[in-house]
């Protein structure tokens, strides 16, 4: 199997919290981490705004990233939000296998309701 990160801007931490919780309990996510403060810089409304967000960095198969960033944005604040999925090249065999015994049920859509 192959695996991901799933790259998530959030309002706060309270809300990347939440939204990492919810991947996690539905088994579309083996571990959620949030980073709790960063400074965005970036163009809206034709100019550059700087900004206070979260991060939240997913854990995932491949096989569930659409679901993933589906699901993500059904929990999110923000009408367009940053879900971004990263393809992982490598990594330590015994964490990518506990990735896909952590969410091997989301897989089948036994506990994955999205």
């Amino acid at each position: 199997m192959t695996h991901s990160l799933i790259y998530v801007t959030a309002s706060d931490a309270e809300e990347a919290k939440d939204i990492g919780r919810a991947l996690v309990e539905a088994r579309l996510a083996a571990c959620a981490n949030v980073l709790p403060q960063m400074i965005p810089i970036f163009w809206w409304g034709g100019k550059v705004e700087e900004g206070s967000e979260a991060v939240l960095i997913a854990k995932t198969r491949d096989a569930l990233v659409d679901r993933v960033i589906d699901f993500v944005q059904t929990q999110h604040s923000y009408d367009c939000p940053a879900v971004l999925a990263i393809p992982l090249r490598a990594g330590h065999q015994p964490f990518l296998d506990w990735i896909d015994e952590e969410t091997a049920g989301a897989g089948k859509g036994e506990i994955y309701k999205g």
